[in-house]
């Protein structure tokens, strides 16, 4: 039988399209979690806004950043002694990646209140203006809706975003939650047991 060139080329395509090729969900999963997890970035940036005023700022952490991430949360608590951030630390470890949502400190000029002060003119340097801090819990919110949707696991953790703010990871964001996120067979970021620092024998 006779075929043309492009015959012989479109049949070759076609061949090769049919090929079946299995996937492990273990094997997979990794790059998943991290595709997820960018989504969840983007739910974050198009959350809305108090007063429609975008400073929000959102990266991703992944790889040797998630240890660097975890020993600062421990090198923290000999600052403030919340021993819970010993249990975070470890806690991170098993997390895919984490995300960390911000925002940079902007007065929205409302004069609502809401910060506990009368005007915007009022209120002191270094408290933060309130509808700001409402973004980032609106920007939360969307980002762990989106991380449901797609059925992978995530927490919300103070003590992680406190420490990716110290380390300056969000530049010149003051108020920073950080969020795990995770695809096993149980979520590894609730019922955990309180971590103790051990402490070095002489």
């Amino acid at each position: 039988m006779y075929y043309s060139l492009k015959s012989v080329s479109l049949l070759s395509v076609l061949d090769k399209s049919e090929v079946i090729m299995i996937q492990n969900e273990r094997a997979s999963r990794h790059e998943h979690v991290l595709n997820v997890a960018r989504q969840m970035m983007t739910a974050a940036r198009t959350a809305p806004k108090g007063k429609g005023i975008d400073i929000i700022e959102v990266a991703l952490v992944t790889g040797e950043d998630l240890k660097r991430l975890s020993e600062k949360m421990v090198s923290m608590v000999s600052e403030h002694g919340m021993k819970f951030f010993l249990r975070d630390a470890e806690n991170i470890l098993q997390a895919e990646c984490v995300v960390i949502i911000g925002t940079r400190e902007k007065a929205q000029g409302l004069n609502c209140g809401y910060c506990g002060f009368p005007t915007c003119v009022d209120r002191p340097f270094g408290v933060p203006c309130a509808l700001n801090t409402v973004d980032v819990g609106i920007a939360i919110g969307s980002a762990c809706a989106t991380a449901a949707d797609f059925r992978v696991d995530t927490r919300v953790m103070f003590s992680a975003g406190l420490a990716a703010q110290q380390m300056e990871w969000l530049k010149d964001c003051k108020t920073v939650f950080a969020i795990p996120v995770s695809a096993s067979s149980k979520n590894p970021f609730f019922d955990r047991r309180p971590k103790e620092k051990k402490e070095e024998v002489s």
